[in-house]
C-alpha cells in the first residue's frame, strides 16, 4: 500500500480535528517525530493562540507550540476546507450526553460530513472519540461513502480510542499503547502504520466494534469500581469506620485486589457519561446493563451525600446552609489541572446555591467558572487569612498538590474533606468532617 510506505518515509501531512486534551498532545507526538501536523478546530480563539504561540493546557508547554510553528511542523485552522490538504485525519471531538443521558453525537456527524466534503482517494480517516460500539462503521462510513468513494478501496477508516490522562507525568500519548481496529483489513493496516510512528505500542484488534467496546469497557470497570467504595464510604461512614483506612489496608494484599477511591462525584470527559454510551446501544438488543445504571445512580448521587454531610456538620456549630459562607476547595475535577468538564465541584456549588450558601471557590488552575452546567458566575478568590477567617466552612473538592492543608485546616473553622486530602494534617483534627 503506497500509502503506509509514505507514512514511514514521514511524506505525509497529518490532520488533527479538536485541539482540545486528546488532540493537542497527538499534535505534539506528531511532531516530535518529524511529522508536518495541521491542526482543525472550530474556536478561532483557540487557532489564533496555537498560531501565535501560545498553549492554552497546562502540560503542553507554550514554547514547544512557539517552536513548532516556527519550524513549520505545525499550524493550525478553522477553514476545514483544507481537510483536502492532508493525509491522514483523526478526529478528537467532544462526545456528550443530552439532556435525557443518550449519546449526543452532533460533534462527530458534523465533522465527518465536513471530512466527507473534501474526501479524496488515499485519504486515511480515525475517529478517536469515545463512542458506543458501531459508531464508525455503522454511522460514519456511511456519510464517507455517500460521495461515491468506497471504505478500503478508495479511503481507509479506522477507530483508535483515546487513551488520554491529563496532568499524568507518566503516561504522556506517546508512552500508553495503541488500540487500533479498522473498517477492513487495508484500513486496519493503514491506520496501525500511523501510529506506529509514534506511540509505544500498537495493539491491533479485529474490527472497529472491538476498539469501541474496549474504551467502554475500560471505563465502565473505573466506574462501577468507584461505584462500589462510594458505596461503601456512606455504609462505613454509619459505621464509623473510615473507608480511606480500609481501602490503605486492603491494599497491602500483593494479589487479587486493586484499590479505587471515594470521591464528591465522577468528572472528566470519559467516566461520568462513556458507560452510558453503551446503555443506551444495550437498549437497542433489549439488554439490559444493571451494573452500568445502578453504577451511575451512585456516582451520580454523592454530590447529595457531601452537601448532606456538610449541613449536618454545620448544624453541630448551631448553624444553617442558609447564608452560611461555603468556599469550594477546588473546581477542577482531577488534581493539578485546569479541567472542569463534568467537575463534581460544579454541582456541589449549585446544590449549595440552590440550600442558600454564599458559595466561593478557590482553584489555581481555573480562574473562573465558567460551563453549561451552571448559571453561577465566580471567580476563584484568593485563600487570604481574612477570607478563611469569614468562611463558616471549607469544602475540599479537588486535592490539588500546591495547597497547604496545615494552614487551610489552621484557619479554617470546619472543613468538609472529600479526598482525604487532610490525612497528614496533625493540628485541628476535630475540625474536619469527611465525606
Amino acid at each position: 500500500m503506497d500509502l503506509i510506505q509514505r507514512i514511514e518515509d514521514k511524506d505525509i501531512v497529518v490532520g488533527v480535528i479538536g485541539l482540545g486534551y486528546v488532540g493537542l498532545p497527538l499534535v505534539r507526538e506528531f511532531c516530535k517525530q518529524k511529522f508536518r501536523v495541521v491542526g482543525f478546530d472550530i474556536d478561532q480563539v483557540k487557532v489564533d493562540a496555537l498560531n501565535s504561540g501560545q498553549s492554552y493546557i497546562q502540560h503542553i508547554p507554550a514554547d514547544l507550540i512557539a517552536r513548532l510553528v516556527e519550524e513549520g511542523r505545525f499550524r493550525a485552522t478553522s477553514e476545514f476546507g483544507e481537510l483536502g490538504e492532508v493525509d491522514a485525519i483523526i478526529i478528537c471531538v467532544p462526545t456528550p450526553l443530552t439532556p435525557t443521558r443518550e449519546p449526543d453525537l452532533t460533534a462527530v456527524l458534523s465533522t465527518m460530513r465536513a471530512v466527507a466534503a473534501n474526501l479524496r482517494p488515499g485519504h486515511l480517516v480515525i475517529l478517536e472519540s469515545t463512542t458506543y460500539p458501531g459508531t464508525t462503521d455503522e454511522e460514519c462510513r456511511p456519510i464517507l461513502e455517500a460521495g461515491g468513494l468506497t471504505c478500503g478501496r478508495d479511503f481507509y477508516l479506522a477507530f483508535s480510542p483515546e487513551r488520554e490522562d491529563p496532568g499524568n507525568p507518566v503516561y504522556s500519548a506517546g508512552k500508553i499503547p495503541k488500540v487500533v481496529g479498522g473498517c477492513d483489513p487495508d484500513s486496519t493496516r493503514a491506520a496501525v502504520a500511523l501510529y506506529r510512528q509514534i506511540v509505544v505500542d500498537v495493539v491491533e484488534v479485529s474490527s472497529s466494534q472491538t476498539a469501541e467496546a474496549c474504551k467502554i469497557l475500560e471505563n465502565i470497570y473505573r466506574a462501577v469500581n468507584i461505584a462500589l467504595v462510594n458505596e461503601l464510604k456512606v455504609l462505613f461512614d454509619r459505621m464509623g469506620i473510615d473507608v480511606w483506612e480500609v481501602i490503605e489496608a486492603a491494599s497491602t494484599k500483593p494479589f487479587g485486589f486493586q484499590p479505587f477511591y471515594p470521591g464528591p462525584g465522577l468528572g472528566g470527559h470519559c467516566i461520568p457519561i462513556d458507560p452510558f454510551y453503551l446503555a443506551w446501544k444495550a437498549r437497542q438488543y433489549s439488554h439490559p446493563t444493571r451494573f452500568i445504571e445502578l453504577a451511575g445512580e451512585i456516582n451520580t448521587s454523592m454530590p447529595e451525600y457531601v452537601v448532606a454531610r456538610l449541613a449536618e456538620a454545620l448544624n453541630r456549630q448551631r448553624k444553617p446552609i442558609n447564608g452560611s459562607n461555603v468556599c469550594i476547595l477546588g473546581m477542577a475535577y482531577k488534581p493539578d489541572v485546569g479541567d472542569i468538564r463534568e467537575s463534581p465541584a460544579i454541582q456541589l456549588a449549585n446544590l449549595l446555591d440552590r440550600a442558600g450558601a454564599v458559595v466561593a471557590y478557590n482553584d489555581p488552575y481555573i480562574p473562573e467558572m465558567k460551563t453549561r452546567h451552571s448559571d453561577l458566575n465566580l471567580q476563584s478568590t484568593d485563600l487570604t487569612d481574612e477570607f478563611l477567617a469569614r468562611q463558616d466552612c471549607l469544602l475540599i473538592a479537588t486535592n490539588h498538590t500546591c495547597y497547604d492543608y496545615d494552614r487551610l485546616v489552621r484557619l479554617s473553622k470546619l472543613v468538609i474533606d472529600t479526598r482525604n486530602a487532610t490525612r497528614d494534617v496533625k493540628d485541628g483534627r476535630e475540625k474536619i468532617v469527611k465525606a
